[in-house]
């Protein structure tokens, strides 16, 4: 099981640097961050909380998971993510989505919520561009470039793995066509199993293959010897978190529990085609070090050698 890889997210906005040599030092594999101008909580940048984390790092690759692409102008997000890329070494992968859960944000940045999709593949569109080619030429709905060109372009070659998030369909063709790989969220193995089907067709229908294409699953996750206790401090941290009841959707759509409940639920989503988890803490802050620490020494192991299957 060697192919399979472990991320997990800073919570930290003012410790990162500390954050990030630590989840290094753990042994997990990436290590991503989150964004949105406003939210029902602290919430920082991606870009500015990743660039602490690449100073702070020498191998861990630096996800973004995600970019609210959308409320970007397509060349500025793609200048960011090259810039990130060359201060990292070549460890940034971009991961991106169409957000929508706090509309006031949509608002306050002047983008109307029901263009986001389409604002997103176009913008997917201009970056791909931007990243391998000297000079971009485009005209389309929202971006028109007349012979730009990024000075520098990514490190990585061709370009950063473009991940895309979602969970219908829509977000599904965007990755299939526009995206390196697929990172859905509130997801049942079963729930992936489907979405890799569609995105095959999608991608079969374009001419384009599954072979080099990424498949992950972004979980939060509680770990905690006492599985009550666990499902528990999930329930009310994604209750403040998304301002709504999470009792009847934990044991759905989290990883909560015991390290060996966690590995059983794990398995179930290898089984259903992911290598890549990012293991994001629903849990209190008094135990997210603990929780991260459990999840590096109790759950990962089990799945960095060629054990029985839990």
């Amino acid at each position: 099981m060697n192919d399979i890889q472990f991320g997990t997210g800073i919570r930290s906005l003012t410790n990162i640097a500390a954050s990030a040599r630590r989840i290094e030092e753990l042994g997990f594999d990436v290590l991503s961050a989150g964004e949105h101008v406003s939210f029902h909580g602290p919430i920082g940048n991606t870009y500015i909380t990743l660039s602490v984390a690449a100073g702070a790092t020498t191998h861990i690759k630096l996800m973004s998971a995600i970019v609210l692409l959308p409320l970007y102008p397509a060349a500025l997000a793609a200048k960011l993510g090259a810039a990130l890329d060359n201060a990292s070494g070549g460890r940034y992968q971009f991961g991106i989505g169409v957000g929508g859960e706090n509309p006031k944000e949509f608002e306050a940045c002047g983008i109307p919520l029901n263009e986001r999709g389409a604002r997103a593949t176009e913008a997917l569109e201009v970056i791909r561009k931007l990243w391998t080619e000297d000079s971009v030429t485009f005209s389309g709905k929202f971006n028109t470039l007349d012979g730009v060109g990024l000075n520098p372009r990514p490190l990585q070659k061709p370009m950063p793995p473009i991940w895309v998030a979602g969970r219908k369909k829509a977000a599904m063709r965007r990755a299939a066509l526009y995206g390196d790989g697929w990172l859905p969220y509130m997801y049942t193995p079963e729930m992936l199993r489907e979405s890799l089907d569609t995105i095959r067709s999608f991608r079969s229908e374009a001419g384009l293959g599954m072979d080099k294409y990424h498949k992950g699953i972004f979980i939060f996750t509680c770990v905690h010897p006492d599985r009550n206790k666990a499902r528990e401090m999930a329930a009310v941290q994604l209750g403040k978190t998304y301002a709504q009841d999470f009792d009847n959707l934990v044991d759905k759509y989290t990883l909560v529990g015991t390290p060996e409940d966690c590995q059983r639920r794990i398995q179930q989503y290898i089984d259903a085609g992911s290598r890549l988890f990012m293991l994001t803490s629903a849990c209190p802050e008094s135990y997210m070090d603990e929780n991260i620490r459990m999840i590096a020494k109790e759950v990962m192991p089990a799945f960095r050698s060629e054990l029985p299957r839990i």
